[in-house]
């Protein structure tokens, strides 16, 4: 099966995201400090995501793991 790299970005923003406002909301509030960090770790796992391409498959030999 093969994911795109525009998919696997969107999945990893999304969790970046969840787990950053997840954090944040424990005391009870969202500052603006919480939505600037949320909305970076959303950008950078974007980015970086997106930017390392996906591993060839050729190139995980059998019994021998990735």
């Amino acid at each position: 099966m093969r994911i795109s790299s525009a998919a696997k970005a969107l999945v990893a923003s999304l969790a970046a995201g969840a787990t950053a406002a997840a954090t944040a909301v424990q005391d009870g509030m969202f500052t603006t400090g919480e939505a600037v960090t949320t909305v970076l770790a959303v950008l950078g796992a974007l980015g970086i995501t997106y930017a390392v391409p996906n591993r060839p498959a050729d190139s995980v030999t059998p019994d021998r793991g990735l």
